[in-house]
């Protein structure tokens, strides 16, 4: 549909609590999922990297993900995100919000998602290891939560030259 501006870190509408997207609203989503589409592919092609987004990054106040890895697209109409155990990681987190910026955090190891997909079908998805870490920034997104707002200690940020078109 159409290639969006991707709200960057400092924006305020990136705080914000998003909304659930009711039954009668499906052509609604649908047209956002077509531009986060659309969008995470323009910003892979720029910065050469991106494999989710989330409609609050393009300034779309709804409870939408769409993933796109190894060519499996999937958008998540109002997930809910639970964790069937506490193993968790730390790793190294980006975000098209901040690109070039990397921050320290801790995710759980496992997730389990139900959500609607387009047709307003229930569905639920079990992610591990780098998916699940992908699936809970997007998640956080929806609930105004960014990154660097999980990050471990005020040293947990680093520059990555590779992801920036600043340096």
């Amino acid at each position: 549909m159409a290639i969006k501006e991707i709200l960057l870190l400092g924006n305020e509408n990136l705080y914000r609590v998003c909304s659930e997207v009711h039954e009668g609203e499906a052509e609604k989503a649908k047209r956002i999922v077509a531009d986060l589409h659309d969008t995470m592919l323009e910003f892979r092609r720029k910065y050469g990297f991106g494999r989710a987004i989330a409609a609050p990054q393009i300034d779309e106040p709804y409870r939408i993900l769409y993933m796109n890895f190894d060519g499996n697209p999937i958008a998540f109409i109002n997930p809910v995100i639970g964790f069937p155990d506490e193993e968790s990681f730390e790793m190294w987190d980006d975000c098209m919000s901040f690109p070039g910026l990397e921050v320290r955090l801790e995710r759980h190891k496992r997730c389990t998602v139900r959500y609607r997909d387009l047709e307003w079908k229930e569905c639920s998805i079990e992610f591990e290891g780098d998916l699940a870490e992908l699936f809970q920034h997007e998640y956080d997104h929806l609930d105004g939560i960014l990154a660097v707002q999980r990050a471990l200690d005020k040293k947990a940020f680093r520059i990555n030259r590779s992801k920036s078109g600043c340096f």
